[in-house]
């Protein structure tokens, strides 16, 4: 019996060092907790880096990541009224298709996107939202607080 007594003495330091162990792999990539899966998977990808690298430099700073953002919400606000509605977000927009890849603009036209975009949850996903996700998007990203992302932490290896 005293051997029980050891183990479940025991149990308790085990849990804690496992759960110690395994906390830097939570935080590994936060983006699959920020965004959907598709969107995520869409936007990691070499082609898409380069469409949003404007100066071919093989980084992407937070200036280029958000004048490419900006790109996107205008392609999205069909009627540019500055908010976009379910429909909008919704609709594949020819716009969007010709600077962005296939993949990365399914992944964000979903209903589960907008819906974590829409922050003050009104059914519309205005340019501050979008904006604001983008950042925070980008700040994910950048993990050595460079201001600038390079192929590692954008494709998230």
């Amino acid at each position: 019996m005293p051997q029980f007594r050891l183990i479940r003495r025991m149990y308790p330091v085990s849990v804690f060092v496992a759960v110690l162990g395994c906390a830097p792999l939570a935080n590994a990539d936060d983006m699959a907790s920020f965004a959907t899966g598709g969107y995520a998977l869409g936007l990691r990808t070499m082609s898409e880096m380069r469409k949003i690298d404007t100066d071919g430099d093989g980084s992407i700073s937070k200036t280029e990541w958000l004048a490419y953002q900006e790109k996107v919400f205008s392609a999205l606000d069909k009627n540019k009224t500055g908010v976009v509605d379910e429909k909008e977000f919704l609709t594949p927009s020819s716009d969007l298709a010709m600077f962005a890849t296939g993949g990365y603009a399914r992944g964000l036209q979903t209903k589960a996107m907008m819906h974590r975009i829409d922050t003050d949850g009104d059914g519309t996903v205005s340019h501050d939202e979008f904006i604001a996700y983008q950042s925070k998007v980008f700040d994910m990203m950048d993990a050595s607080k460079s201001g600038a992302v390079g192929p590692h932490d954008f494709l998230g290896k």
